[in-house]
């Protein structure tokens, strides 16, 4: 899935289908490593696991698409808290003009956090 910004795209992926390399700005948007997967086999540019939603929010979401409304209200909520905003700003910083493609281990490709995230970072990149 990408999403088109004036000067790149945001892309998600699942950590289990991505290949190392290229030229997009990699980020593992996922609090926790996923199970099964090396580092070497992923090499991300970056693990942003402070942007990944709190391990209270994954625990009561549990995958549930019947909570998903809701999930992703609470995880916006937690992305506009001042830390969560300048991780933002420094994800987007240190991928500069380079698309950026967003990782993440469920198997659920519509429930997830990076499609929150990626609609999060979407709409900060076009304030800044």
């Amino acid at each position: 899935m990408t999403h088109r910004h004036p000067s790149r795209n945001i892309e998600i992926q699942r950590a289990y289908d991505a290949t190392p390399g290229g030229k997009a700005y990699r980020v593992l948007v996922d609090r926790f490593w996923p199970r099964g997967l090396r580092k070497a086999d992923l090499q991300p540019d970056l693990w942003a696991r402070d942007l990944a939603p709190t391990r209270d929010l994954i625990k009561w979401f549990g995958h549930d698409p019947a909570r998903w409304a809701e999930f992703r209200a609470r995880y916006m909520d937690e992305l506009d808290a001042e830390a969560a905003r300048q991780g933002l700003r420094d994800l987007l910083a240190e991928a500069g003009s380079r698309d950026i493609i967003l990782l993440y281990g469920a198997r659920d490709p519509e429930h997830n956090q990076a499609v929150v995230l990626r609609d999060a970072l979407a709409r900060f990149s076009s304030m800044a």
